[in-house]
């Protein structure tokens, strides 16, 4: 035989191979269909349920480790792009050690707010003060200036809806306008300097000049920073703060909070800051997961526990209802089908049975995310408790096609021990 005949002999073949692969799986896709549609079908339903609502509390929970990976439940800020010096750390506690910071913040802030899509930002500095309770002791708090908008934001972990929008003794760049000395206390603060709203506390020493002894408390947050729940906090006007910290000279602070469209934000942060370093922080690193270890733990114990229920209950499932389909896969061989087409259409039903409880897992997963979310926001939680992310549809996916490749043996074992002649025999 010729190398042009022996090739198409060749390509024939492939041809037909091909062309009977796609009919099983066609046979396979229609038969399921047709037994969700018109006959009883409870068992492949219940498996599909039971598939959605695993893979919903899959991604749920992996919303909540992404969350709790990238600064979490309590995310301290809620601003969109973050600003801070190369290789700096912020301050976590009142004891910690003061690290690199930004200059000319408030005039670099004022440019980043005037480019297009960007809703607010703020220079942020932080700085331990001590203050005297009414009982004359000496007590510490951290406080964290910021400059306030009209639209209440989430710094350390507390709202600045407390204070008065704008920086009115900055006017400027003079630092000599009015003075708010307002205080916005965690309750962890208030607690130590035993002051609710409308009390005042005089300075003791510190950082604070003489000549604004007291401030007055405007609120008292309930919500305290996320992992700092022992460090009692207090937000303050920024420019304020730099005046009694001595910062004013160079307008320091510690970092930049920016507000608006992710991708605006960071080019104008980028462009005022060109050689700090500027990170999202709305989207959601999944990477994170690899670098906090309880969301990582929680994250594989999650999927342990979806990929055994999964593959458990569809193996259950899908094998009881091809036990019940025997008479059916005898048919298929009496038309022609050898045993390997049979396992294909087997294989194939459960697969796509797993895929199609995946799919609507992922759904059930979102508006979990959602709703977790919005019972958080209004009852513990200042920021966001969990965390949606687009790599959350292919990994879901992915979950459900291994338990569906673990669940596939028992029902094939099943299909493969169906014959002609003992369903005629039944």
């Amino acid at each position: 035989m010729s190398d042009e005949r022996r090739g198409s002999a060749i390509d024939i073949t492939g041809a037909k191979r091909r062309h009977r692969w796609r009919g099983l799986v066609g046979v396979s896709i229609a038969r399921l269909w047709h037994r969700q549609t018109r006959t009883n079908s409870s068992r492949i339903r219940m498996a599909v349920v039971v598939v959605a609502l695993t893979i919903a509390l899959l991604v749920c929970i992996s919303g909540i480790a992404l969350a709790l990976a990238d600064g979490g439940a309590m995310q301290t800020d809620d601003a969109d792009v973050t600003i801070a010096p190369e290789g700096s750390g912020s301050l976590s506690t009142v004891d910690g050690v003061e690290s690199a910071r930004l200059g000319e913040t408030n005039e670099r802030a004022a440019q980043i707010r005037s480019a297009e899509e960007v809703e607010h930002a703020s220079p942020v500095l932080v700085e331990p003060t001590k203050f005297e309770t009414p009982g004359g002791e000496t007590r510490t708090i951290l406080l964290v200036g910021v400059v306030p908008d009209d639209t209440p934001r989430t710094v350390a972990g507390l709202s600045t809806a407390g204070l008065e929008p704008g920086d009115s003794h900055y006017d400027g760049g003079s630092y000599a306008g009015p003075t708010e000395r307002q205080l916005v206390l965690s309750s962890s603060a208030a607690d130590r300097l035993e002051a609710s709203a409308g009390d005042e506390r005089t300075v003791s020493s510190g950082v604070i000049e003489a000549a604004v002894p007291s401030l007055t408390v405007a609120d008292v947050n309930a919500a305290g920073a996320a992992g700092e729940s022992d460090a009692p906090i207090a937000l303050v006007h920024l420019s304020e703060l730099q005046t009694f910290a001595g910062s004013s000279d160079d307008q320091l602070a510690d970092r930049v909070l920016v507000w608006g469209e992710t991708a605006a934000a960071e080019s104008a942060a980028m462009d005022a800051y060109p050689d700090a370093t500027v990170e999202s922080t709305s989207g959601g690193d999944p990477s994170a997961l690899f670098d906090d270890g309880l969301a990582f733990a929680t994250s594989v114990v999650a999927v342990l526990i979806g990929v055994t229920i999964c593959a458990s209950f569809v193996a259950t499932t899908m094998g009881m209802a091809v036990d019940r389909d025997r008479r059916t896969l005898a048919v298929l061989q009496t038309v022609g089908i050898p045993l390997s087409g049979r396992l294909v259409v087997v294989a194939t039903a459960t697969v796509v049975a797993t895929l199609c409880g995946a799919v609507g897992g992922i759904v059930l997963g979102g508006l979990g995310i959602a709703a977790i979310n919005a019972v958080a926001g209004a009852t513990v939680a200042s920021g966001t408790v969990a965390m949606a992310h687009p790599i959350f549809v292919p990994y879901a996916l992915a979950i459900a096609l291994v338990a569906g490749a673990i669940a596939v043996p028992y029902p094939l074992a099943i299909a493969a021990k169906t014959s002609v002649l003992s369903e005629v025999g039944r």
